[in-house]
C-alpha cells in the first residue's frame, strides 16, 4: 500500500456546523487512511475573532486559549492547508468577508470547501476563475441540501443527460413546519419545535420565506447547466400564519404541502419556489417526512432522476463537507463544483 496523502485542512468557523466535521475527522482519522489513502488532519481552525494552530490535529483547546485572529494569508502561511474549509453564517452582513476568505485560499495554493451560500452567490464567478487560474477545486455540496448528493449529482453525475428541468424540497425547516401546521400546530409553534430538535437556525426567515430553497436551486442550475447563479431572478411564495389553514385542508384531503423549488433550461436565469399539493403516496415530494429533501432532475427521454433522503442537522451538512475535502484529494479537478 502506498503511503497516504497528507491532508491537513484549515477550517473557518467553528459553529455546529464546524464542530461536527472537525469531530468527524478527528473521530474516523484511522477509516479514511485505511479506506482512501488520505490522512485528514484539522491543522488550524479560525474563529470569529480568535484562532489556534492544531499541528498535531487533536482537539482544540478552549477558546480562551487560542490567540487574537490574524490576517488569513499570515494563518495560511502557518498552517499550510491543502483545504480550507469554511462554515460560517450565510448572512449577507459577512458575504464579503467569506467571498475574501475563499478567494485569499484559493490564491494561495489550497482547495475550498464551502457550506457557506453568500459568497456563492456574490462571487460565482470570480471563484470559478480563481479557481481554475491557481488549478484548485472548489466543492459546494453543504451549501446545495446538507447530507442531499444533489450538488455532486448536478455537477458531474448527469453529464451528457438532457437535463431539462431540476425540482426540489430542499429545506429542511421548510418541509417539517408544513408538516406541523397541517397537524394543526400553530406557526410559532411549528418554527420553535423545529429549533428545539436542531432543524431550524435561530433566524428562520431564509427558510420560510423560500430564499434559501432558491438559493440551492440556483446553485444546482448553475452546477448543471452554468448558470452565473449571482444574475438570477426568483420568486417565491412564502410560509406564513396564512399558509396554516390551507395546510390542514390539505391534510384532512390526504395530502400534504411542500415547499417546491424548480429551475428550466429553457427559462434560463429563473428560479420559482411555491407552495405545491402531493398525495401522501406520491414520490417523490409526497412521501417525504419532515425534514427530508429529494431533487428530481428531469432527463427527458431518459425519464426523471431522484434523490432523497438526508436530513437537516449540522451532522448531514458537516458529512458532506468531510466527502467534499476527501474528493477533492481521491479524485481532484480544478473549477468549481
Amino acid at each position: 500500500m502506498n503511503d497516504p496523502i497528507a491532508l491537513p485542512i484549515l477550517l473557518i468557523g467553528y459553529g455546529p456546523v464546524a464542530q461536527q466535521y472537525a469531530a468527524t475527522v478527528r473521530a474516523r482519522h484511522d477509516e479514511f487512511r485505511f479506506r482512501y489513502g488520505v490522512e485528514p488532519r484539522v491543522v488550524a481552525i479560525r474563529g470569529r475573532t480568535r484562532q489556534v494552530l492544531l499541528p498535531d490535529g487533536k482537539a482544540p483547546p478552549a477558546r480562551g486559549a487560542w490567540t487574537a485572529r490574524t490576517p488569513l494569508a499570515e494563518l495560511l502561511t502557518l498552517a499550510s492547508p491543502l483545504v480550507v474549509a469554511q462554515a460560517v453564517p450565510s448572512h449577507p452582513a459577512g458575504a464579503a468577508e467569506a467571498l475574501s476568505d475563499g478567494l485569499t485560499a484559493l490564491s494561495h495554493g489550497a482547495h475550498l470547501v464551502t457550506a457557506t451560500k453568500s459568497p456563492l452567490m456574490t462571487g460565482w464567478s470570480r471563484l470559478r476563475d480563481t479557481a481554475l487560474e491557481h488549478g484548485r477545486g472548489v466543492r459546494v455540496s453543504g451549501a446545495t441540501g446538507a447530507a442531499l448528493p444533489a450538488g455532486d449529482i448536478a455537477r458531474a453525475g448527469l453529464r451528457g443527460f438532457d437535463v431539462r428541468t431540476i425540482r426540489g424540497c430542499v429545506n429542511g425547516t421548510a418541509g417539517f413546519v408544513l408538516d406541523q401546521l397541517g397537524d394543526g400546530v400553530t406557526l410559532s409553534d411549528a418554527i420553535a419545535m423545529a429549533q428545539s430538535r436542531g432543524i431550524a437556525e435561530a433566524d428562520p426567515s431564509a427558510d420560510l420565506s423560500g430564499a434559501d430553497a432558491a438559493t440551492k436551486l440556483c446553485l444546482l442550475a448553475g452546477l448543471h447547466w452554468g448558470w452565473d447563479v449571482g444574475a438570477c431572478t426568483v420568486e417565491a411564495e412564502p410560509i406564513t400564519v396564512d399558509t396554516a389553514a390551507r395546510a390542514v385542508r390539505v391534510n384532512e384531503r390526504g395530502a400534504v404541502l411542500r415547499h417546491v423549488g424548480s429551475a428550466s433550461l429553457d427559462d434560463p436565469g429563473r428560479v420559482v419556489v411555491a407552495l405545491r399539493e402531493f398525495s401522501r403516496s406520491e414520490p417523490p415530494f409526497g412521501v417525504l417526512i419532515g425534514p427530508e429533501k429529494a431533487v428530481t432532475f428531469g432527463c427527458g427521454d431518459a425519464g426523471d432522476i431522484t434523490v432523497s433522503g438526508g436530513r437537516s442537522s449540522p451532522l448531514g451538512a458537516a458529512l458532506s463537507m468531510v466527502k467534499d475535502t476527501l474528493s477533492l484529494v481521491i479524485d481532484p479537478s480544478p473549477g468549481l463544483g
